[in-house]
């Protein structure tokens, strides 16, 4: 299994990027999927969430700005990031909970990060 993430980038401040991460391999089936970028004091915070039914979280600092989305047809997650602020540079990783047909149980499984890069 292996997760592929795109999308990131140069923004200007105000701008928009969109990043998608796309699952791959020998897959059952997908949990929640997820979004992260290191943040001060902590080895990375939980950018935004989203189950396998729908139902996102994100954390305050981009609420109402940004928007995940998944298309599980094609095993893919999306960030789309707006409004875009130099605070919102950082490497973005995405993770997600798969379960695979020769395990009872979901692991997580990250992408190898895309960069975002605000400019003010």
């Amino acid at each position: 299994v292996q997760l592929q993430a795109s999308g990131g980038g140069l923004a200007q401040l105000g701008g928009s990027l969109r990043l998608s991460c796309a699952a791959s391999g020998y897959i059952f089936s997908i949990g929640t999927m997820n979004w992260y970028r290191p943040a001060p004091g902590k080895q990375r915070e939980l950018v935004a969430a989203i189950t396998s039914g729908g139902s996102a979280n994100y954390v305050d600092s981009a609420k109402g700005r940004f928007t995940i989305s998944r298309d599980n047809a094609k095993n893919i997650v999306y960030l789309q990031m707006n409004s875009l602020q130099p605070e919102d540079t950082a490497v973005y990783y995405c993770n997600a909970r798969i379960r695979t047909p020769t395990s009872t149980a979901y692991r997580d499984y990250w992408g190898q990060g895309t960069l975002v890069t605000v400019s003010s």
